[in-house]
């Protein structure tokens, strides 16, 4: 992501569904191909890490973040 914001690389315990996980395996594959061996060699939870941090970033995450009626179930 190119931005001039400063930002931070954080761990976080998030949920999603099953369906969307598999989608990303797949896709990351599937761009990745396999080595000589006949192996995928791809760090799915970091391709699900970098696509989730684009999608916050694209919908503008931090404006829903400074919105505190967004803090209320």
């Amino acid at each position: 992501m190119e931005d001039n914001r400063e930002t931070l690389l954080i761990n976080a315990n998030i949920e999603i569904s099953a369906i969307a996980l598999q989608a990303v395996v797949e896709n990351a594959k599937i761009i990745a191909g396999r080595d000589k061996d006949g192996r995928y060699r791809l760090d799915t939870a970091q391709k699900t890490g970098e696509m989730i941090s684009r999608f916050l970033f694209e919908k503008d995450f931090e404006s829903y973040a400074k919105d505190i009626s967004n803090y209320q179930h």
